[in-house]
Order: structure tokens, then sequence, then C-alpha cells
């Protein structure tokens, strides 16, 4: 199963702010996440960034990229979830076949994940894919 080999987790809360290198340097400094990751986009925008606390992590990014993610959270409920799943296309078709509102279809992804995208019932962002950066201490 995705997610139980230890070092990767299997749900990453993923959180969009307006002054993103602002959000990491809090995150880090004042609440003790360690960085991961963060990678910039030609703007100087933070396009995605890891940060870890314990054996879990979050992913955030820069709001207004235009990003898939980025357009669904315009309407969104208060957060954003990751989740690691096996197998994508699967998955994708069981919420497909359960009336889930679909925001992206199963994409696959510049970093190397495939992923898709949905909405619950109250607003919330769901994304389901194969990424699964590892946690080391």
């Amino acid at each position: 199963m995705a997610g139980m080999d230890g070092g990767r987790p299997s749900v990453y809360p993923t959180l969009l702010y307006a002054d993103a290198k602002a959000a990491v340097r809090q995150l880090t400094q004042a609440f003790g996440f360690r960085e991961l990751a963060v990678y910039e986009g030609e703007d100087g925008t933070v396009a995605h960034a890891e940060l870890a606390q314990g054996n879990g992590a979050v992913m955030l990014g820069s709001k207004g990229t235009g990003s898939s993610f980025d357009q669904a959270m315009k309407n969104a409920g208060t957060t954003g979830v990751y989740v690691v799943v096996d197998d994508v296309d699967a998955h994708h078709q069981r919420a497909v076949e359960q009336g889930a509102e679909i925001l992206m279809p199963p994409t696959d992804q510049d970093y190397g994940s495939r992923d898709y995208m949905a909405r619950d019932l109250e607003g919330n962002i769901w994304s389901f894919g194969t990424y699964a950066p590892e946690i080391r201490g």
C-alpha cells in the first residue's frame, strides 16, 4: 500500500499562501517544520514546497500561479489534502462512478507524479496521486 514503507506518509495537507516565502519562514522558524524542498517559479513565487514535522509533511505554494490547484482553490473550502494512491486511474474511476466532482482528470506531472483532483461536498480540494516524497531525519 502506498505510504506504508515507513518514510513516506500517504496524506499531505496542501495549502496556498499569498506570501508562500513568508509562510515557509514562519512554519520553519516559529513552528519547527523542516524544509525538505522549495521550488520557485521564474517570477520568484513558490511553485511547490515540502515541509516536514515529525513523520508527517505539508505541501504548499503561492496563490495566483494559475496552476490547476490554484484555480480549484479559488472557490474551495478551507483545505486541500493530497493523498498517495497506488493506482490513480482506478481511484479516479471509482470517484467518477460515485459522482464526485472532478476538477482535473488523471494527469502526468513534470515532477514524475500522476495526479487527479476532486472537490468534496463542502468545497475542500482533494488531490490523489503517486507522488510520495520521502521524509528523512
